[in-house]
């Protein structure tokens, strides 16, 4: 597992409690409570997967209550994208990156990211999330609900779990993968395929100041709901919030030493937790 010093930009201390099992075919982080969930929660994170402590140790954070299971999958199968970019990518103190320093490195990883973009396109990409959440929600009781979130890269795939064209058939019946959504700084959004056609609810983190994801996708998404509704559809309830600063990567690596992000830090973990309040 990588050095302690990765762990900067999260407000969560210590070493990550959980452990890393197979669940429906793929390797997981696993923590919270076994016996008597009142629900679950599963975790599609950033493109650093579980090597990144913050994601371990966020996972942690929506466990202390005692209610959840949650489960961090490795989406990514053994493929995450190594932990030297996130630091470039996004830092936990862009005051400490010089312009320079950023693009320089930014120059020297983009092949490699590049090329880790081609083995992770969408629909293979969407099929190994669906076809986890398949199988979990076979094999969960029926008392118990499933919630996801998904964080930058994970914040695509989350919402596309919530759609009505991707529920299973359960005793006769059409059911949906997850109960209710929550999708963070979301990367690589498309209005259309990602969100038109939601089946659950579904509450929305965008950052004022995304460089990634701009402030704006807040606005088409609106737009698409709005339309639908005009067209007659029945939408679940759709929630968005706006977090300031909120650069890139607010909910996992913003500056604890920074009043604001650390506002960001928090204020995103307790929107994940009231959400599922609400609908698991």
């Amino acid at each position: 597992m990588p050095c302690k010093q990765c762990i900067s930009g999260t407000i969560h201390a210590g070493e990550p409690k959980g452990t890393i099992e197979t669940i429906h075919g793929l390797e997981t982080y696993v923590i919270g409570n076994r016996i008597n969930p009142r629900g679950i929660i599963v975790m599609y994170s950033d493109v650093f997967g579980i090597p990144l402590p913050n994601n371990r140790l966020i996972a942690d954070a929506y466990a202390a209550s005692g209610e959840w299971l949650v489960y961090l999958p490795d989406f990514f199968k053994g493929d995450p994208v190594q932990l030297k970019l996130a630091d470039i990518l996004i830092p936990a103190d862009t005051s400490k990156q010089s312009t320079l320093g950023k693009y320089t490195g930014l120059l020297a990883q983009m092949p490699s990211f590049i090329m880790w973009m081609t083995r992770h396109k969408t629909e293979p990409t969407s099929k190994d999330c669906n076809d986890f959440l398949a199988a979990l929600r076979r094999a969960t009781p029926k008392n118990q609900k499933i919630g996801i979130v998904g964080f930058c890269w994970g914040g695509k795939y989350a919402p596309r779990a919530g759609l009505e064209q991707n529920m299973i058939d359960m005793d006769g019946k059409k059911v949906p993968l997850v109960d209710a959504v929550v999708a963070l700084h979301p990367s690589h959004l498309s209005t259309q395929e990602d969100v038109e056609n939601l089946a659950v609810p579904t509450s929305f983190g965008w950052g004022l100041e995304d460089s990634n994801t701009p402030i704006k996708q807040k606005g088409e998404v609106e737009a698409t709901h709005e339309k639908a509704k005009k067209a007659g559809r029945k939408l679940p309830e759709v929630v968005h919030q706006v977090y300031k600063p909120g650069r890139h990567g607010f909910a996992v690596r913003g500056n604890p030493d920074h009043p604001q992000e650390r506002k960001c830090l928090e204020d995103s973990e307790k929107q994940v937790l009231e959400w599922f309040d609400k609908w698991l």
